[in-house]
């Protein structure tokens, strides 16, 4: 459960939208911790502030972060404006937003309605990382789309923890981002990955989406507990509202753990099993043995789903020209070329039928 700590801000250290990380001293030594300004105010130093340090006590990669639960000696104003979204509900940070979809928002009259993505090509990745590189390959073969990211709650729920996003929002790679379910915090707020998929498309106006979980994402070494099993009902959803999925595999040839080496059994779990609707599959062109042996894993996703093979010429020099820094599970673009190649061709891909969808 919650470990409590108590301690004084001694000073900051950077921040970017929606957060601020500071250097907080508790029983005399420092600890980094993370505020979202949103929920608990902006932390100065010298503020008294209750820290969570459960994900830090316990080593969890990801981060690496105590997180500021409030700053009691200073509670921010309450906010002002429309919004009866409860998102972390009946936690005791549950956050109300403005949800794109609902009745007082100034996008409910489009979203009503709206039941088809008109062909929107939509890549659905297993992890945050793939993001990036996604948005890499899909300008790598078409120029500057216009993108947007929907961000499941299956990782981290405040968007504002996520420095990759911020920063392609600043780089002008992205045209915003859509936070779903429990997740918040994003461009926009819907309440299904249904209605933040129709809010990329028509309150965005997003040419192509990726989808994917955010910074963070749970594994439990079993077949079916882990949080990126929900990329295959984003593939189901992307279908049903008429869009064109496509599935970006996890791969590597680096990673550790022989059931990620190759595909990932994530991935061939989520689009085998979980996904029912077809999706085109996106098989990066790898050469020799490695490659091989990712066609040969694939083969069995070929009785749902359309195989496509991607040339993935070019695609390194474009992931090198990435405006935020690629890394997944401490690994970055030397280390896993693989990987980022894969999440790259799948944006390639979905890049080519941008051209086909229907306004």
């Amino acid at each position: 459960m919650i470990r409590w700590r108590s301690g004084l801000v001694a000073r900051l250290r950077r921040e970017w939208p929606g957060a601020v990380e500071v250097e907080v001293t508790v029983a005399g030594e420092p600890v980094r911790a993370l505020a979202y300004p949103e929920l608990t105010g902006r932390p100065e130093p010298g503020d008294r502030v209750l820290l969570n340090t459960g994900a830090l006590d316990l080593r969890l990669g990801t981060g690496g972060y105590a997180l500021v639960v409030a700053l009691p000696d200073r509670l921010p104003p309450d906010p002002a404006g429309p919004g009866h979204l409860i998102k972390a509900r009946y936690t005791p940070l549950q956050a109300s937003v403005l949800g794109a979809d609902e009745q007082g928002s100034p996008h409910h009259d489009v979203l009503r309605d709206a039941d088809d993505l008109g062909g929107m090509p939509t890549v659905i990745a297993d992890l945050h990382s793939a993001l990036p590189a996604v948005l890499a390959g899909a300008r790598a073969g078409r120029g500057p789309l216009r993108a947007a990211y929907v961000m499941l709650d299956g990782g981290a729920l405040p968007a504002w923890f996520s420095r990759t996003a911020a920063g392609l929002r600043e780089a002008g790679w992205l045209a915003g981002t859509v936070t779903v379910g429990q997740a918040f915090g994003g461009d926009l707020e819907a309440v299904t990955v249904h209605t933040g998929l129709l809010a990329a498309r028509h309150v965005l106006g997003a040419e192509l989406a990726v989808v994917a979980q955010g910074p963070g994402n749970l594994g439990t070494g079993t077949q079916w507990g882990f949080s990126g099993v929900a990329a295959g009902e984003a593939v189901n959803a992307v279908a049903v509202l008429g869009g064109r999925p496509v599935a970006s595999l996890r791969i590597s040839d680096a990673d550790p753990r022989e059931r990620h080496l190759g595909i990932s059994h994530h991935s061939l779990t989520s689009y085998g099993r979980v996904a029912l609707a077809p999706a085109d599959v996106v098989l990066p062109d790898l050469p020799g043995e490695f490659g091989d042996r990712i066609a040969a894993q694939a083969r069995p996703l070929a009785d749902r789903h359309t195989l496509v093979r991607v040339s993935v010429a070019g695609l390194a020099d474009a992931l090198r020209s990435c405006p935020v820094p690629l890394s997944t599970m401490g690994r970055g673009l030397d280390e896993d070329l693989a990987y980022f190649l894969a999440a790259a061709a799948a944006g390639r891909h979905a890049a080519a039928l941008a051209g086909t969808a229907r306004q």
